[in-house]
């Protein structure tokens, strides 16, 4: 299975041009980078919660169902140097169309087929309010997507609180002399 969410267009919506953590080395990621990213990395039941909530929720239509299958992940040692396959990893994708033609992506890691159905339909409906209703699209961005965000941030900073803490400097260490 080949991965390929390129993005079809870029626009200045609130904190999403920019997120932080999108930063790489002369490498930005588009707003729908970013949206993508959080909602493969948001969970379930909270997409499940919201998408219940959406007064309108916009009819989709399954273009390709969820499946499950197996991607390569890639790395580098450092994060810089010669990329080497890391190892399999599995995945699930799905395709949605909301009535008016517009197609939405999901990607997620494990066997969600739910969670890759909800992500393609979110990422539909970002991209066509994005397009015909600004004013909306920034209400999705700022009330639900960014909050989002900022749980997985939290949680991010948190384990690497924790981690750094069991950090041991073997230059600090005094030899016995």
């Amino acid at each position: 299975m080949t991965v390929d969410a390129r993005p079809q267009g870029d626009s200045a919506t609130s904190r999403c041009q920019e997120p932080p953590e999108a930063m790489t080395p002369g490498k930005r990621k588009t707003p729908r980078q970013h949206w993508m990213s959080v909602l493969s990395r948001a969970s379930v039941n909270e997409l499940e919660r919201r998408w219940q909530a959406l007064v309108h929720p916009p009819k989709t239509r399954l273009i390709r169902t969820p499946e499950i299958g197996l991607t390569m992940v890639r790395s580098r040692a450092g994060g810089g140097g010669t990329p080497f396959n890391l190892g399999e990893m599995t995945m699930t994708r799905c395709v949605v169309e909301l009535e008016n033609g517009t197609a939405g992506f999901g990607y997620v890691q494990g066997r969600s087929k739910r969670h890759a159905e909800l992500a393609a339909s979110f990422d539909a409906l970002l991209q066509d309010t994005e397009q015909y209703d600004p004013k909306l699209h920034r209400a999705l961005l700022n009330d639900w997507l960014n909050p989002l965000d900022d749980v997985w941030q939290a949680e991010r900073a948190r384990r690497s609180k924790a981690v750094a803490a069991t950090k041991v400097d073997f230059f600090t260490m005094v030899r016995g002399e």
